[in-house]
């Protein structure tokens, strides 16, 4: 094995982000951050501190101030709009707290929405469904489910294009302790499996707890509760046999 195989292309990097807000209310300054392939990092912190805002910058819903988001080797904010919507779309997959499910269309075709965005066959749409408890239920409309079910289907339509980079906002806040354990093992086995790393921000120690790596959001920056900068960060997402699990200090409500 050559060297150039042993070292692989993270999954995202963060370099000198910063992003402020009204009269200049730092929310992120100088963010350096790297995730590896199949890494899976619970991001915690007060309301208001920013973790829904790191999120969106991310995934290009929120334009930073300064800095670069580099996704699978591509740097995302040296592209047009064009590119990097392509780009986001053929590697990334989102959660939303709020689910965001279109009411007009059946969940078998709320899931399949990336995959015709794709070009890519449609016929996975009911197998993501029924990974996620929703067998039998294609035909049905958003409307006849219950929050934690349409939960399940938002969960379904960012997996089942077997994105690079899964981003997860709050992705068990509306499901009960059972629907959540499945929801996270579900996580857990997509990002092993296809090499997806997962950024999940929660407030919720449980879900926190099966991620590889707890990092805080706090003074603008990442870091592990014992006051590990992002720089360890870095080296566990490329060394796994150095990353530690640190509990989170504290938790509240998700806010941006």
């Amino acid at each position: 094995m050559t060297l150039r195989d042993e070292v692989a292309v993270p999954a995202l990097e963060c370099r000198g982000l910063s992003k402020q807000y009204g009269a200049g209310r730092i929310v992120l300054a100088h963010l350096d951050f790297t995730l590896g392939p199949g890494e899976f990092v619970a991001i915690m912190g007060d309301s208001g501190v920013g973790k829904s805002t790191l999120l969106n910058l991310i995934a290009g819903l929120d334009s930073a101030d300064s800095g670069d988001v580099i996704i699978d080797g591509n740097s995302v904010t040296r592209l047009d709009d064009n590119a990097a919507t392509r780009l986001r779309r053929r590697k990334l997959g989102f959660v939303f707290q709020a689910f965001h499910v279109l009411p007009h269309l059946t969940l078998a075709q709320n899931v399949a929405l990336p995959l015709l965005l794709n070009d890519l066959p449609t016929d996975g749409a009911l197998d993501m469904l029924a990974a996620v408890g929703l067998s039998g239920r294609g035909d049905d409309f958003p409307r006849q489910l219950s929050g934690g079910e349409l939960q399940r289907v938002a969960i379904a339509r960012a997996l089942v294009h077997r994105p690079k980079l899964l981003l997860a906002d709050e992705p068990t806040g509306n499901l009960d302790p059972d629907t959540a354990h499945d929801v996270l093992g579900l996580f857990r086995a997509q990002s092993k499996a296809t090499g997806a790393a997962t950024i999940m921000v929660t407030h919720s120690k449980a879900a926190a707890a099966v991620a590889d790596r707890i990092l805080i959001l706090s003074d603008g920056g990442l870091h592990a509760e014992s006051g590990e900068s992002t720089d360890s960060a870095t080296s566990a997402a490329t060394n796994p046999s150095s990353r530690t699990r640190s509990s989170p200090a504290r938790s509240a409500d998700d806010a941006r």
